[in-house]
């Protein structure tokens, strides 16, 4: 099981009068074998964490550890460790090669894990991804377009796993999907996060959904972790303004939130 830190992390577009602020000195650790919550409306920075954390995004300042490896830089043994950070983006459409067939995009990140260069090995390893995330190990040859969105979201996250993460980053990856096909592809991370002892960073801005699968939440405004703690503690007895107005824009926040298969 792995630790990874955000260490007082910035993120700043442009330059001079032009300047966004995207983060600003944000702390926020995952622990080792967790799943972390990281709520906050649109433009709140949280997605821009989750880019950071795989290098889409350079940081402005501050730094990532991974098991205490910074990753931010471009030093070979942190290329190394950044690989132990996978990512399971929003859109499940636009994630997928479509020319492409999702045994061979699963194929890739197979490749990248400096194994599985027998063919007939990686088929197999393929074949037994697809079945993990439910999808028929039979229809590997089929391309993206077959599928429904529920299945291409749990395509992506074999396309993820087959590079034998230590951290799973998961970006709003429920919010392109209807509320039945929502809780499968819930179900199935909580299954993998404990069967793998995976760290998962989990973001998203629904609250109600991140009560369901985290261990710790950290809130996030305009750039900057405003609360975090146990997740239970913090929804039920939020300490931040802004916290509290995002459980008021959920429904019914007073009972257990059931989630089940469809």
């Amino acid at each position: 099981m792995s630790e990874l830190e955000f260490r007082r992390v910035s993120v700043t577009y442009g330059h001079g009068r032009t300047a966004h602020v995207a983060v600003e000195s944000a702390d926020l650790v995952v622990r080792p074998g967790t799943t972390h919550g990281l709520v906050g409306e649109s433009g709140s920075g949280k997605s821009t964490m989750a880019r950071i954390a795989v290098g889409l995004t350079p940081v402005s300042g501050g730094s990532i550890l991974l098991d205490g490896v910074d990753i931010t830089n471009r030093a070979r043994e942190a290329r190394l460790a950044r690989r132990r950070v996978q990512m399971v983006f929003q859109d499940p459409f636009s994630a997928l090669d479509p020319r492409m067939p999702i045994g061979a995009s699963i194929a890739e990140g197979l490749l990248a894990t400096g194994r599985y260069y027998n063919r007939i090995d990686r088929e197999s390893r393929v074949h037994a991804l697809l079945d993990r995330v439910h999808i028929d190990p039979a229809r590997a040859g089929e391309s993206p377009s077959a599928f429904s969105g529920g299945q291409r979201q749990r395509i992506t996250i074999a396309r993820a796993l087959a590079a034998e993460p230590a951290v799973l980053i998961a970006d709003e990856i429920t919010s392109a999907l209807d509320v039945s096909v929502q809780g499968v592809v819930l179900n199935l991370l909580r299954e993998l996060q404990q069967e793998l002892d995976l760290t998962m960073l989990f973001i998203s801005h629904n609250l109600a959904v991140v009560r369901y699968v985290s261990d710790e939440v950290s809130v996030m405004r305009a750039g900057r972790i405003v609360e975090h703690g146990e997740t239970s503690a913090v929804l039920a007895h939020p300490a931040d303004p802004y916290t509290r107005e995002l459980l008021r824009s959920v429904p019914v926040m007073g009972e257990p939130l059931e989630l089940e298969d469809a």
